[in-house]
């Protein structure tokens, strides 16, 4: 069975002669892919270019003013309010045969009675509503509510559609009208078959369209669970890539485009950056990579690959070069392959292209699976010498992230590589860990209830709920679910791309604290019960049933937008806070702000032994390139590209610098400092700078 991200269209393949994409989220969020799209779109012959189509859950003024606003080429024709209003561009009227199918068994008065007897919705503002679409905001809904209200509307004798989507958006509409029907009556007015369209989106209140029969269609990466979840019959090509840029990419896969567009350079003054941003860049270095700092990357790209093949061993990756470091006491745990550190240097090195290395990424999930114990856990390690796994790390502690790792670096092998015989060998095995990981929501409600130092920052003092734990909770779920559709097993997949969005919400209700008011009936946790504290501009650490951590977990937060937890919106936030305390100052990036002081209730008597956790040590805020790597995707992803590359620029630098030598890649360094310390050639430091590297586009100068 092929692989459903790389989906090849049926042949004979007719031509496109019309594309629909959704807007928000989709053509719109990422600045700098919505002016490619424009270049790549514009590009197409005119007498060829297919009918362009917006189809948004927008108000028509409301998409037209943000059609003004924006980079994109003008559409044929706009499809708005969820599929309530076509309207015709060149004629700028509202195509009236389609409006007047919508009044049939449609009362919009009597459909607003309904929604308030039976929900807790809270109607949205007034410019989201139309004669043709009642709009709610409704968090957190279950199936069964859902449900109900489409039984009470049909029970009232109403021919309703209900459409609802990111987990608050809840829209009413006439039985006719959803962005699939609008789209299939809109092809059948124009002569155009459903084979001969091109679709894209990100959230639910897409699907329809991708329901259309042979209709192709593009998921873009930051799509919502709720469309992962609707399309796993569909088969979709899966973008790896968000907003306009994934839908590129799906434009190439299906031959619409034959290359992807160049991109542009970064203008701090234009409008299509928020205030905030437009201030940052401007006094950051924004300025193209000059000819010898080109040169330099490349040479640090292949110094990279040098130190990560110092990595390799008949078992796997290992966490450091063996050959070049001392190891004793507690540190000869080196001498292993490691869970998060394997499965890490597995995803960051995936796109190399280099047997040896592609021979070893197998092997270190194997060693890993293979030494999986019989109720599930994924072990902390697995010793190179003795090949004795090992099940927690120092103090005896279990190592959580291990296996939700080797969870996300299973499906990134299996679809970057499609190899099928490894997923169906390996399949088991990983529903065990994910049984095992689950075992850890001991209160249902969604998340894992970590121990004490119970990940990566195995000597720091994060307990209960930790976001780092949680995103990876989530990006798991979405792993071991799209692993089970690339094996036909679509209806367990639904099921964990269905608690994936569960996990989401619950994350961005309980680490997002806000004085907004929230509705009646959504659920109250310890962090909005303490609304009045005011609100944040990240993801917070650590939440606990009596306390919340207020301190910025800069990875944690990194890998929430990267792995689509956190929308652009509050991503943009987050990099103006973590920019504005000088996280990456003096290189990318230290892993918490602000550092936890002696005194601090946070501190901990253990943070002294070997002095490793002292302010701007090892966890507590040191230095860590791996992350650093992470912080450059992160911009990058930003629409900020040029920006992007200046930190890549310094990430290399510093991993240019080493104790004994150049090019040493090490485990971390001083926040203070910069000075390197830790192990010598770490091999997430090198992986992860490859992808980042990879991500930047970097390779294009070699």
């Amino acid at each position: 069975m092929p692989d459903a991200t790389e989906t090849s269209p049926a042949s004979p393949v007719l031509p496109i002669r019309l594309a629909c994409f959704d807007l928000d989220g989709t053509l719109l969020g990422k600045p700098d892919a919505t002016l490619n799209f424009q270049r790549a779109w514009l590009a197409l012959p005119e007498d060829t270019r297919p009918v362009l189509v917006y189809n948004t859950g927008r108000m028509l003024a409301d998409s037209l003013r943000q059609l003004r606003r924006t980079d994109l080429p003008p559409p044929d024709y706009l499809i708005c309010g969820v599929g309530t209003l076509i309207y015709r561009r060149e004629t700028q009227e509202v195509v009236q045969e389609f409006s007047e199918i919508m009044s049939g068994g449609w009362n919009r008065a009597k459909a607003v009675e309904v929604v308030t007897q039976t929900t807790h919705a809270v109607p949205q503002p007034a410019h989201f509503q139309s004669p043709f679409k009642s709009s709610w905001y409704l968090h957190h809904a279950s199936a069964e509510v859902i449900d109900g209200l489409r039984a009470a509307l049909e029970t009232a004798g109403l021919q309703a559609t209900v459409v609802y989507s990111s987990d608050r958006d809840l829209d009413v509409l006439p039985m006719l009208a959803d962005k699939g029907n609008s789209l299939d009556w809109l092809l059948n007015h124009l002569g155009i078959s459903t084979a001969e369209t091109l679709v894209a989106g990100d959230t639910g209140n897409d699907a329809a369209m991708f329901h259309l029969e042979d209709v192709r269609g593009i998921v873009v990466e930051n799509a919502q669970p709720e469309l992962l979840e609707a399309v796993l019959t569909t088969r979709p090509y899966m973008a790896h890539a968000i907003c306009a840029d994934g839908v590129l990419l799906g434009m190439k896969h299906f031959g619409l485009i034959q290359v992807l567009p160049a991109p542009t350079p970064e203008d701090p003054s234009h409008t299509r950056f928020t205030p905030e941003i437009q201030q940052l860049l401007q006094q950051a270095p924004t300025d193209e990579l000059k000819p010898e700092e080109v040169e330099f990357l490349k040479t640090a790209y292949q110094k990279a690959v040098e130190a990560l093949k110092k990595n390799i061993t008949p078992m796997g990756f290992s966490a450091c070069s063996l050959a070049e470091n001392e190891v004793r006491g507690t540190d000869a745990n080196y001498r292993s392959v490691w869970g998060r550190d394997g499965a890490i240097t597995v995803i960051g090195c995936m796109s190399l292209e280099d047997a040896e290395v592609a021979e070893c990424r197998v092997r270190t999930l194997e060693t890993l699976l293979s030494n999986v114990s019989p109720n599930g856990q994924i072990p902390a390690n697995v010793n190179i010498d003795t090949g004795l796994p090992d099940y927690s790390g120092v103090g005896g502690i279990c190592a959580i992230d291990s296996g939700l790792w080797v969870v996300i670096a299973a499906y990134e092998h299996v679809r970057t590589s499609k190899d099928l015989p490894f997923a169906r060998k390996w399949v088991g095995t990983l529903q065990k860990a994910m049984d095992w990981l689950a075992a850890h929501d001991s209160n249902n409600d969604g998340l894992l209830e970590i121990p004490e130092a119970g990940d990566w920052t195995d000597l720091f003092g994060r307990s209960y709920n930790v976001l780092l734990d949680e995103v990876l909770w989530y990006r798991a779920n979405i792993a071991f679910g799209r692993l089970l559709e690339m094996l036909g097993v679509s209806g367990r997949a639904g099921d964990y791309v269905r608690r994936s969005q569960t996990i989401k919400a619950v994350i961005m209700q309980r680490f997002w604290p806000s004085t907004a008011p929230v509705p009646e009936a959504s659920p109250r946790s310890f962090a909005d019960m303490q609304y009045s504290l005011g609100d944040t501009s990240y993801l917070l650490a650590q939440v606990t049933p009596f306390a919340f951590n207020w301190r910025c977990d800069v990875y944690g937060n990194i890998l929430a937008f990267l792995f689509n937890v956190m929308d652009l919106d509050r991503a943009r936030h987050a990099f103006r806070f973590m920019w504005g305390v000088g996280v990456n100052d003096p290189f990318p990036v230290a892993n918490l702000y602000p550092v936890v002081q002696p005194g601090d209730p946070d501190w901990r008597p253990y943070y002294t032994v070997n002095l490793l956790n002292l302010p701007g040590h090892y966890h507590n805020g040191g230095i860590w390139p791996y992350i650093g790597a992470a912080w450059v995707r992160f911009v990058n992803r930003l629409g900020l590209r040029v920006l992007a590359r200046q930190e890549l620029l310094k990430l290399a630098r510093l991993n240019q610098r080493g104790v004994l030598g150049d090019w040493e890649f090490n485990e971390w360094a001083h926040a203070r400092t910069g000075n390197p310390m830790g192990k010598i050639k770490q091999a997430w430091s090198a992986s992860e700078f490859l992808l980042a590297c990879e991500e930047l586009e970097i390779q294009s100068h070699f």
